[in-house]
Formats: structure tokens, sequence, C-alpha cells
């Protein structure tokens, strides 16, 4: 792999992460790496979710897009990349959350096309309770929301790639995509890979814990050892590193099924935990309580 550059660009802190953490300091340093992948592919990491940049003869694309406060940070990082006036033609949206649409509004008022699932615009264009984050959700300005959408699967020919972005209902949320290159044979599985770490599954927005494992194992279907995957959060992976993830969602949700089964709590499940091959993995955002919790929500 190509060297990796670092990108560091200052600016003000405007907006807190998903998980409602917040900054002390009034203004902080915004870092936006930037990794070459295959051919005309980049990842893109600020804080937020992971981006995927497609830079060639036809423009610009890129998927998701991270918090808003990242959006000078991210622009300044694909003028580089790219040589031009960095602004991208299309923006695709994995699913709803704020760390992968911040920025859309940015974009969106600087002539780019966002494209996402249907239930993404849904949710966007209207108030959402996320009652774990005990967060509201405003709806978007009409900037950030998708003008083109989808309800399976949508394709789009760009810079002498096919990307084939599929709609995985009931997963993550009840509207994310997942992205496959197929030329480059990289996929974006957006929010449905936390790589070695438990995810977040978000149930009030049409999640599942069932859904989700059903489809990380049709994604596996569909890739090879070849495959360059990035995932939501976390290192570009392998589809080694996907099938240990496979193994935890269906090793945990049959934990979690046992203990219900036998009549313990979430919380008495929570206390005797899931054990130590999993100990490393409630290191991330989701720790394991929470991760309990989401399984036996979906049962």
């Amino acid at each position: 792999m190509r060297q990796t550059i670092t990108l560091i660009i200052c600016q003000a802190l405007l907006l807190a992460p998903l998980a409602g953490w917040a900054q002390a300091a009034e203004e902080e340093t915004l870092t936006v790496k930037v990794t070459p992948l295959q051919g005309s592919l980049y990842l893109l990491q600020g804080r937020g979710g992971n981006v995927v940049a497609s830079v060639g003869d036809d423009g610009i694309l890129i998927i998701d897009d991270d918090y808003a406060e990242y959006a000078n940070a991210y622009h300044d990082a694909l003028k580089s990349v790219s040589g031009t006036d960095g602004l991208p033609r299309f923006v695709i949206n994995t699913h709803w959350h704020s760390d992968h649409v911040g920025t859309n509004a940015y974009w969106g008022e600087r002539g780019a096309v966002i494209m996402a699932q249907e239930n993404v615009y849904q949710r966007m264009s209207t108030r959402q309770e996320m009652k774990v984050f005990d967060r509201v959700v405003e709806p978007g300005p009409a900037a950030a929301l998708p003008v083109v959408t989808y309800a399976d699967s949508i394709v789009v020919r760009f810079n002498g790639d096919r990307l084939d972005v599929q709609h995985f209902a009931g997963g993550h949320t009840d509207g994310d995509s997942v992205v496959f290159f197929a030329q480059e044979n990289v996929v974006h599985m957006g929010d449905h890979f936390f790589k070695d770490r438990f995810p977040f599954v978000d149930i009030g927005s049409g999640g599942n814990v069932l859904g989700y494992t059903a489809n990380v194992t049709a994604i596996l279907e569909q890739i090879n050892d070849d495959t360059v995957i990035v995932p939501g959060h976390g290192s570009i992976a392998t589809r080694a590193d996907l099938v240990r993830y496979l193994q935890m969602l269906e090793t945990t949700t049959a934990q979690v099924q046992a203990g219900l089964e036998q009549g313990l709590s979430v919380e008495q499940i929570s206390a005797k935990g899931l054990g130590e091959q999993w100990q490393s993995w409630g290191q991330g955002f989701i720790k394991e309580p929470a991760w309990v919790s989401f399984i036996a929500g979906s049962l």
C-alpha cells in the first residue's frame, strides 16, 4: 500500500459526536487521514464514519462524509488528492446517522448530487428520536437531503468502475446501503461492519441484530479473499476479518438467547459477561452491556 498522507486542518469545533460527549476545548485540530486503496479510490478518515472517495476523469464521488465540523478538512483533503477544486459531483450516504451525513449540506450547497436509500431521506427529512442516546435529531436542511433515492439498489458508473449500491434492510438501520466497486474489488460496508468491535444497532431506526447478522452473511457471499473491505468504523479489513466478525455476531447472539431462555435478565447476562474471547470488542463505542441489550431487544 502506498504511503499514507495526513492532512491537518484547523477550524472551530461545531458539533458533538453521536454519543453525546463533548470536547472541553473551544477549538481543536481536525485531522483527515488519506490512504490510497485501489486504482482511483482513497480512504478518508476523520472522527466519524469512514469515507471512500473515487477520484478520476469523471470527477469526485464520495461515500459518506463524516461530521459537519469536518467539512473544510475533507474539502482540503479532496483538493490535495484530486488536484482540482475538490468538489464531489456525487455523495452516496450509507445511512442517516450524523457521523456519516454531517457534511451533506456543505456539499449539497456546492452542487453535489446526494444519493441514498429512500428510508434515509424519510428519516433525515423528519424529526427523529434516538432514545438510546436520549437525543432528538431535527430535520436536516434541504441542501443536506438526498435528491436521488432508490428502494433496493442503484448502479453508478463512474471513473471506469461500476458501483453496485445495494440496500440491506433491517440491519444497522432500515436504510443501510453497501457499495460494491466491481472493477477495483472494494466494498464499503457502512455500519454493517465495526472492525473488531461490537456494533451499534439502531433498533429505534428499524435495525435488528438478527437482520444485521443475515446481511453480513449475504455480503460475505458476494466478496472473495482479495476484496478490500472498508468498514464503517475501523481500519481497512479483509474477508477473514469479516468472517471473524460474523462469528462474533452469531456466538454472542446465541449466548444472550440462551441466557434469556434460562430466565436471566439482561442485567444478569451483562454481569455474567460474554467471555474472555470477546472482551476486547467492548473497548470501542459500544460497550458489552449495550451490545447485550441490542441482542435482547432484537430477540
